[in-house]
């Protein structure tokens, strides 16, 4: 069972999960409006060689909801856990946010971090999702919450429902919807001269049908960048471990066997 700690970073609490298992440390990343607990099938199939961590990023689960989110302070977030914890150097998986996150600190924190996996990030990220103005903050049932994804498009929801909780005056998210598109915009720009400034081995995760990042950015992310191998999913879109987590499980066995061979 995973264990939930807190951590304060600047006078605001970070909380993270350790999964355990056997071996070296590996520090995951969640996207927008996910948390930790969405990494708990890869503890479970690392579970025999790797002690996953991962974090509830800022404004995320049941760390505290910031004034900044911008990169330095992700990136200052993600220092303080791994000198706390004494992770480095470390392997860091990182989706979405945390895939920008994951390769921004490869880059200017090079010392602490061992390997980098990359899912679904571009090192130009100007995708901004459509902004939902009648979010609301609270709903009467949980299946108000489904009807609500439904209305949307998002099918069942399952990505944003790691992180529903029941409140005293109804059900809701751990994070705060406006917020998080203050973010998600900050995220947007061009990054690419953090992604070439590293030289750990990356893996590149990319989807065929992402909204995010394109085949031909991956494709040339991973040719520009020396010592990165890019593995490409044809059926899955921009959350490649939620629609294909055995596949997204074995891709990333195979990478962490190539660097601890």
């Amino acid at each position: 069972m995973a264990q939930r700690h807190f951590l304060a970073v600047n006078g605001k609490r970070v909380a993270y999960l350790d999964f355990g298992g056997v071996g070296s440390p590996l520090l995951a990343l969640h996207g927008h409006f996910s948390c930790a607990r969405t990494f708990a099938g890869l503890a479970d199939a690392l579970r025999d060689s790797w002690r996953i961590i991962a974090l509830d990023q800022r404004g995320h689960g049941w760390s505290d909801i910031p004034d900044d989110y911008s990169r330095e302070a992700y990136i200052n977030d993600l220092v303080a856990v791994i000198e706390h914890l004494k992770l480095d150097p470390v392997v860091v998986l990182g989706h979405s946010l945390g895939g920008l996150n994951a390769y921004q600190l490869a880059a200017r924190r090079p010392n602490i971090v061992r390997a980098m996996i990359v899912e679904d990030i571009g090192a130009m990220t100007d995708q901004v999702p459509p902004i939902v103005p009648d979010w609301p903050e609270r709903f009467e049932s949980i299946r108000q919450v489904l009807d609500f994804f439904a209305a949307k498009g998002w099918g069942n929801g399952t990505y944003f429902l790691e992180s529903v909780v029941e409140y005293p005056d109804g059900w809701g998210f751990r994070f705060n919807y406006n917020s998080l598109v203050t973010s998600q915009q900050l995220l947007q720009g061009n990054w690419w001269n953090d992604w070439l400034a590293s030289t750990c081995p990356a893996l590149l995760l990319h989807g065929h049908t992402s909204w995010v990042l394109k085949t031909e950015h991956a494709r040339e992310m991973a040719s520009r960048r020396p010592n990165t191998r890019l593995v490409e999913f044809p059926d899955c879109g921009h959350t490649i471990h939620d629609a294909s987590p055995a596949e997204f499980y074995k891709a990333v066995k195979e990478f962490l066997e190539s660097i601890t061979s």
